[in-house]
């Protein structure tokens, strides 16, 4: 029997923990980078990442460790740092590996650049992948049941390396070809997940939540085709399934952020007392100015962006609601305009 190849995971918080955990269910080695050298001895003595994962029980099959030259010796790694740092972890890899696959979720702050155009320029020659979609960690870590997306910029024959490698009986990917719309979907529905949260903070019920869902998924679509995403992707696991998680759980990150700000809390002492990244809040002040800039419509971001630099959340949400009444679908707006 020809012995299972190791995977690499780069980023050992809960998500890149999870996803190790997750790999590792078949027998294979796993390899996870961690930036910080005692979680990498609490991993391989105790088999516990107690500081982002701490309900798991992890496989002896995981090794860690903080060299990343280790990592460049495999031929499949995942890559799982805050978005907002992918570009610099990448770039000290001294060898890129062949399949690289994203799983990091959010729009460079600096750039304006997607994951896979930051992921291109530091690994060249890397068939560059994203795996995306409704994840919450602690459920990925217990073997619950997922689907999620994969798309493979290499196309099929990436897909039919891939795939082998990463699904188990309970994680079940599906193939796209979509790469952008793969994190676009990814990206956004962590802005509308902070504006969940903020709903659900002020008490304003279920009414304004599912309405809010289904207008954020709205601004997704319309930016998502503007950089020439499918909509069939974002009807899909990374779009629509992953806006729907998200925007309905304490268990996310950004929408207990949102909760919190809803319920009086200042950005900025909630930001800096968090030691996991909420990645919307990053990725709003981008989302907002790459949208002002190629003239899209998305009042949700907006709102969330002044939220975010202090504005009352009650007035973001009445400024919501005095807006000009319109058609729902964009093709009516603009027969109604004519």
């Amino acid at each position: 029997m020809t012995a299972l190849s190791t995977i690499g995971v780069i980023g050992a918080g809960a998500w890149g923990t999870a996803l190790a955990q997750m790999l590792s269910t078949d027998g294979r080695n796993v390899l996870l980078w961690a930036y910080e050298a005692d979680l990498v001895d609490a991993i391989n003595s105790e088999h516990r990442n107690a500081l982002y994962l701490p309900s798991a029980s992890l496989s002896p099959s995981i090794r860690a460790t903080n060299d990343l030259g280790e990592l460049a010796q495999l031929d499949t790694v995942l890559a799982v740092t805050p978005a907002q740092n992918l570009g610099a972890v990448l770039s000290q890899l001294p060898k890129a590996p062949r399949d690289l696959v994203l799983c990091s979720k959010g729009i460079d702050a600096g750039t304006g650049q997607l994951m896979n155009e930051v992921a291109k320029a530091a690994c060249p020659d890397s068939d560059i992948a994203v795996l995306s979609g409704p994840t919450f960690a602690h459920e990925v870590a217990d073997g619950l049941p997922t689907a999620v997306t994969l798309a493979c910029g290499g196309g099929n024959a990436q897909w039919e390396r891939l795939s082998p490698e990463i699904a188990r009986p309970s994680f079940r990917p599906y193939y796209s070809h979509d790469v952008t719309g793969a994190e676009i979907g990814g990206a956004i529905k962590n802005v509308l997940a902070i504006a969940c949260g903020v709903v659900d903070g002020l008490a304003l019920g279920q009414n304004a939540r599912a309405a809010l869902i289904a207008r954020g998924y709205a601004e997704m679509l319309r930016f998502g085709e503007a950089l020439g995403a499918e909509a069939e992707t974002l009807a899909g696991l990374c779009g629509l399934g992953d806006l729907v998680l998200t925007c309905s759980s304490t268990s996310s990150r950004n929408f207990s952020l949102g909760k919190a700000l809803g319920e009086g809390g200042s950005a900025a002492d909630l930001m800096a007392d968090r030691c996991t990244v909420a990645e919307g809040a990053h990725t709003a002040p981008v989302l907002k100015r790459l949208a002002e800039e190629r003239g899209i419509t998305m009042p949700i971001v907006i709102a969330v962006n002044a939220i975010l630099a202090g504005e009352s959340p009650r007035t973001a949400v009445a400024s919501l609601l005095a807006r000009p009444l319109k058609a729902e679908q964009e093709r009516e707006n603009r027969n109604h305009q004519a």
